[in-house]
C-alpha cells in the first residue's frame, strides 16, 4: 500500500512541474510577441516550450527516482 506521504509528495511534485512549465511557456510566448511574432506564433512557441519543459522535468524526476531507489 502506498503511504499518504508518497501521495502528497507526488501531487506536490506534479503541481510544481506544471507551474514551472506554465511560467516557461508564458515567458516564451511573451518573448515571441516582443520579437514581433504574431499571436499564433507566440502561442505555438509557448506550447512547444510547455511540452519540452514538462518532458524535461519528468525525465529528471524519473532519473532521480532511479538513482535514489
Amino acid at each position: 500500500m502506498v503511504s499518504s506521504q508518497t501521495v502528497v509528495l507526488t501531487v506536490l511534485a506534479v503541481a510544481v512541474a506544471v507551474t514551472v512549465s506554465l511560467l516557461a511557456a508564458l515567458a516564451a510566448g511573451l518573448l515571441a510577441l516582443a520579437e514581433g511574432a504574431g499571436t499564433a506564433g507566440a502561442v505555438s512557441r509557448g506550447c512547444v516550450v510547455f511540452a519540452a519543459t514538462l518532458t524535461l522535468l519528468a525525465l529528471m524526476a524519473t532519473t532521480l527516482g532511479d538513482l535514489l531507489g
